[in-house]
């Protein structure tokens, strides 16, 4: 027998798993809705998942080396100093980033089909095949050719509105939205923004977490990310980030608007059957940063190579116990990082008192050496025990100075 394998949607978590799988020569289907589509997405991307994922050089936009913190009151505080020489954060647009992937999948042998899935049929049995039925949009019309294909598994990589997590009985989820303006500014504005990236935080911008500039191609995308799910309170929070920016943002031009779900914490199940989900489907978004991108590559990947490994190079179907081996892997590599960051989002974005006393801490260069650190390599790296002790002093006295631990 040859394993056959759908996977729903090619972003970063659906093209890493088909191409895992088709160099392993599995016989693999890369479903993608829209072949020019272009999440509203910070772009940041840490620079291990640059060699991790052989990304070329023209993948990166910008390569960001500083970082202001902007709090409340306007307090500004520089990071970065922390960085060597060949240190950065790359910027991209998704757009770029996204076609490299799905095609380089494609190249290496997965079937690329421009289609919406619109449903799942579940087979009643361990070995009966499951079947999509999609609209096939290859002819350039909107609603497509009813088409449909059989498969021995899934992989549901079709984002936060995910179809596969709704036709595996998944669970929801609580989401968050991420709004953003890209705008044009004029060539003076910037080049203040060349290798530079900034954040400001406060009820003015977020209620629950962060507004951004984040430097791309010949723009600079300029939002928010809230749980306030509401188009008044969005735009207000929009308007907020404008107003504190404006002064760097004159004479810019709108290019494009868009917004996003973003998940807030995985979903119930993951794995249902022979259905596996990967990135936003799976609800693989950092609390505090809002990270997805690195996340999203690295479990497709993961879960293809469960794949590989258990049906021995496809020549065996899985098992839903042969697929949990990825989520165990998952959690087991990446759990506590997620614990780590809910419960910094939960001290530091509860107030304009914590969010002054977080932008204090990050002055601090061992709590910056330690935050790019973990960021860009993706390890929680171990301090020293005394630098530890000091990082835990600074930020229970940045708390108590800015009133923040009164209930």
């Amino acid at each position: 027998m040859a394993l056959r394998v759908a996977v729903v949607g090619s972003g970063p978590a659906g093209s890493s798993a088909a191409e895992t799988l088709a160099k392993a020569g599995i016989e693999t289907y890369l479903f993608e809705r829209k072949l020019d589509n272009a999440k509203p997405c910070g772009g940041a991307i840490p620079l291990c998942m640059i060699a991790e994922f052989d990304l070329p050089a023209q993948i990166i936009d910008r390569r960001v080396r500083k970082m202001k913190m902007i709090s409340p009151s306007n307090i500004e505080v520089n990071i970065g100093s922390t960085l060597k020489d060949d240190e950065y954060i790359g910027m991209c647009r998704r757009e770029v980033l996204d076609g490299f992937l799905r095609n380089r999948a494609s190249q290496l042998g997965a079937t690329l089909i421009n289609g919406t899935v619109h449903g799942v049929d579940i087979p009643h049995n361990t070995s009966g095949s499951y079947v999509l039925h999609y609209a096939d949009h290859s002819d350039g019309s909107v609603e497509g050719v009813s088409k449909s294909l059989s498969v021995d598994l899934i992989i549901g990589a079709d984002g936060a509105n995910s179809r596969v997590a709704k036709a595996m009985d998944a669970g929801d989820y609580n989401y968050a939205i991420a709004f953003q303006e890209r705008i044009r500014l004029p060539a003076d504005k910037m080049a203040y923004y060349e290798e530079l990236a900034e954040m400001y935080v406060g009820d003015d911008v977020s209620p629950d977490f962060y507004a951004w500039v984040f430097p791309k191609y010949d723009h600079v995308a300029v939002g928010t990310g809230t749980m306030q799910v509401n188009k008044l309170k969005i735009k207000q929070l929009q308007a907020g980030i404008r107003a504190r920016a404006s002064h760097r943002l004159a004479g810019g031009k709108i290019i494009k608007v868009e917004a996003h779900p973003i998940p807030e914490h995985p979903r119930p199940r993951r794995v249902v059957g022979r259905i596996a989900l990967v990135g936003d489907a799976a609800g693989y978004v950092t609390k505090s940063s809002g990270e997805g991108i690195y996340f999203a590559a690295k479990s497709g990947r993961m879960c293809a190579e469960t794949i590989v490994e258990s049906s021995h190079s496809g020549t065996r179907i899985p098992t839903e116990t042969d697929l949990k081996g990825y989520l165990n892997r998952w959690d087991r590599q990446y759990g506590m990082t997620y614990r780590v960051l809910d419960v910094l989002q939960r001290i530091f974005y509860r107030s304009d008192a914590t969010r002054e006393a977080f932008v204090e801490m990050c002055a601090d260069r061992d709590v910056q050496k330690l935050t790019f650190d973990s960021y860009l390599y993706k390890t929680v790296v171990p301090a020293n025990p005394l630098v530890q002790l000091k990082i835990t002093a600074k930020t229970i006295g940045s708390l108590l100075r800015g009133n923040a631990l009164a209930p």
